[in-house]
């Protein structure tokens, strides 16, 4: 397991090295409004995906252990399709009839690249997703590699060779990424179409995709709502500030959100276990364990990050970013906390009981709404930042408090001590050793 968590962990280091030079490319040579419009793209497909990703998306996880390759692969691609023709049915009547509302929401001239990147990225997802039910984190790494490596050389190319310096750039050279990953994709998930309904049990797609919907509904709501609050910042610094400082603050979020690569690696690798694990309290000692490490190492990291002088910032990105520094100090608790709530949520998704997920974002957005409101037009993109820190201190309250419920686990528990730090580099010895 500790040799899948440092595999996933380097893969995620890679990308946020490919992600810190993608980010110099945009921020050098489209400038702070074009990657204003390229993170608007970002976050309209991700809206977009809650709804595709009701039968497609993390609850493969779950259910890949426990149905027939077919029936989740039959189901996924249908429910893709259908809510992908609604989509397409959406933006046209949108932008004919009221196309003021439709330009609220999606940047002009990017209405057919938005729904190509969600059709692209929600049958990529269920590629990655179904490996990852089967335990393949080594192949997840490789495909996340092709894709994130894909983009970057795409990106150059558009920028030097083609002399795109606009958003164009950055959402073809997404588009780029998600071709080629999605056919190395298929390419891996290929054995498994051999004895096609071999394992088709007696249960009905119909009933499969029920449950596959019950699942799916609290794990997908739990992103809209979280999706909400990301949104709602974005609208009110847009309205407020303008495209461009939206722009800044994308990329403060970008640099901070590299530490993620910390908790995510932790809490994937932990998801995969703990769906097929039947001892609920070795999952819950695992992600007590797995809790203390993503947020010790979350937090060095972030100090380490802050310590970068603001000058430094305005170098690499040019003097109009080097408000990126601010941004990053007001995120840097609610990184440590996204770091928990990393394990916490994988942790319910795992012992299906994602409704504990839906209710912490809930809690989440509560305290999003009057703070952004507050602090936004106070402090500006720093007020952004602060909103964000205690929206997920929010949420990763409720989620200890559900976790110990559950577990009868006690808060002192919680802090690290010598002794896991000697457990961990045991493992760690252990893993080097038995690849000798």
């Amino acid at each position: 397991m500790i040799k899948k968590i440092f595999g996933t962990f380097g893969t995620r280091l890679l990308n946020a090295i490919v992600g810190f030079i993608t980010l110099w490319l945009g921020t050098n040579f489209l400038g702070k409004e074009a990657w204003g419009i390229g993170a608007t793209v970002l976050v309209d497909v991700s809206l977009l995906l809650i709804a595709v990703e009701l039968l497609s998306g993390s609850g493969l996880i779950y259910f890949t252990p426990r149905k027939p390759f077919a029936t989740l692969l039959k189901i996924s691609y249908t429910w893709t399709f259908i809510i992908m023709g609604f989509f397409t049915l959406m933006f046209y009547l949108l932008h004919t009839f009221l196309p003021n509302i439709y330009h609220t929401f999606v940047p002009e001239g990017y209405g057919f690249e938005i729904l190509l990147m969600v059709l692209l990225y929600s049958l990529h997802n269920f590629n990655m997703n179904f490996l990852l039910g089967k335990e393949r984190v080594g192949t997840q790494n490789i495909l996340f590699i092709i894709q994130f490596m894909t983009q970057m050389i795409s990106m150059i190319i558009y920028i030097f060779i083609f002399d795109i310096r606009s958003a164009d750039a950055f959402v073809y050279s997404l588009i780029t990424g998600y071709v080629t990953v999605n056919i190395s994709g298929f390419c891996c998930i290929m054995p498994y179409f051999k004895g096609w309904n071999k394992n088709q049990t007696s249960e009905s797609l119909l009933s499969v995709a029920k449950e596959m919907l019950n699942f799916g509904s609290m794990i997908q709501l739990s992103t809209l709502v979280t999706m909400i609050n990301r949104r709602i910042s974005y609208i009110v610094i847009k309205n407020v500030f303008g495209d461009a400082e939206v722009g800044v603050y994308t990329s403060g979020t970008q640099v901070s959100e590299a530490t993620k690569l910390i908790g995510h690696s932790i809490a994937l690798v932990q998801f995969s276990s703990i769906s097929n694990m039947e001892d609920r309290q070795k999952a819950a000692n695992l992600t007590v364990t797995f809790l203390k490490l993503a947020c010790i190492l979350t937090a060095i990291c972030m100090f380490v990050i802050c310590l970068i002088p603001k000058s430094l910032f305005a170098w690499v990105f040019t003097q109009e970013f080097a408000e990126i520094k601010d941004v990053l100090i007001s995120l840097s608790p609610g990184m440590v906390f996204l770091a928990a709530d990393m394990v916490f949520s994988h942790y319910f998704s795992g012992i299906n009981k994602p409704q504990y997920n839906l209710y912490g974002t809930l809690v989440g957005l509560a305290i999003t709404i009057p703070s952004i409101i507050i602090l936004i037009p106070m402090y500006g993109i720093i007020g952004a930042g602060i909103s964000v820190s205690l929206t997920y201190f929010g949420t990763i309250f409720y989620q200890w408090i559900i976790f110990k419920k559950i577990n009868k686990t006690k808060t002192k528990e919680l802090i690290p001590t010598l002794k896991d730090f000697k457990t961990l580099i045991n493992n760690i010895k252990l893993q080097f050793s038995s690849n000798k």
